[in-house]
């Protein structure tokens, strides 16, 4: 049964990482965004995430995010990404509904991808940072 089950990879929906100020803390954060560049809108959006780092043998928690519905061209903050967690390996599994198809895609922020360095221009976001695709 599950290996008739067929789940397209979806396309135009992107994660970004951004780093931007926090008015509350006076501090620079990363944050994580999901980001819906299709002309209709998506729902039950489940995020899954998490990081790791395969060489010292470190992994963070699972983390998990749902968005009940996600405009079209908008786009929604997952998480923040503290401390470590930068430098080491990120994914996230984003899987949604666009009408009554079912989607699902894989992001990976590889280690030290997440850099000042890296940092570009996001349009639809308005912010810089690092955008997996």
């Amino acid at each position: 049964m599950k290996k008739d089950l067929e789940i397209p990879e979806a396309t135009n929906i992107f994660v970004a990482i951004v780093k931007e100020y926090n008015n509350e803390f006076l501090c620079e954060d990363w944050n994580a965004y999901i980001i819906n560049n299709k002309e209709v809108a998506i729902e039950m959006v489940l995020i899954v995430s998490k990081g790791y780092d395969e060489d010292k043998l470190l992994e963070t928690s699972l983390m998990r995010k749902k968005i009940e519905k996600l405009p079209a061209k908008s786009f929604a903050k997952i998480e923040l990404l503290q401390g470590e967690v930068i430098t080491i390996s990120n994914f996230f599994n984003v899987t949604f509904f666009e009408g009554n198809q079912l989607f699902d895609k894989k992001y990976l922020f590889e280690k030290g991808t997440i850099k000042e360095g890296a940092l570009r221009n996001i349009p639809l976001l308005n912010k810089r940072g690092i955008l997996v695709k």
